[in-house]
């Protein structure tokens, strides 16, 4: 099995083309020796994000991504990875302004950080995730690849 990388922008205008989102994660997954895996990287309105983020994860509002790591064997050779990441272009249009970055470099972000959380890296919820060892190598991957 190869790398599947899917991408679908459910009734959203997403300044990325599919081809880049696509390079953001086999980027990231050659980094991280991942050979084998399907991995889906949705954009959804801020409506459909919010109304996943209350049902997935019983919190309020739209958030920037959600991410649902479905099965992970790295260490195992011919392990498969798989997994689904759902963006909410909107809320990063909006993240991006306030940190004083382009939208793209924030999409490709985030594009980013759902693939390393596909790939089975956390952070802590709170402001330590800041300086987590997953966002520390977020920001090399988004320095080196967007």
């Amino acid at each position: 099995m190869t790398l599947i990388v899917d991408v679908a922008r459910e009734g959203v205008v997403v300044p990325l083309a599919a081809e880049r989102i696509k390079a953001l994660v086999r980027g990231v997954c050659a980094r991280e020796k991942v050979k084998a895996g399907l991995i889906s990287v949705t954009f959804v309105t801020d409506r459909a994000m919010a109304r996943m983020n209350r049902e997935y994860l019983d919190h309020r509002g739209a958030t920037d991504i959600i991410t649902f790591e479905l099965r992970h064997a790295p260490g195992d050779a011919g392990g498969v990875v798989m997994g689904d990441m759902y963006i909410a272009p909107g809320v990063a249009r909006a993240n991006a302004r306030a940190n004083g970055v382009g939208v793209r470099e924030e999409l490709a972000r985030l594009v980013i950080h759902g693939t390393l959380h596909v790939l089975g890296y956390t952070h802590p919820e709170d402001e330590a995730r800041l300086t987590s060892p997953m966002w520390r190598k977020q920001e090399r991957y988004v320095a080196a690849l967007a």
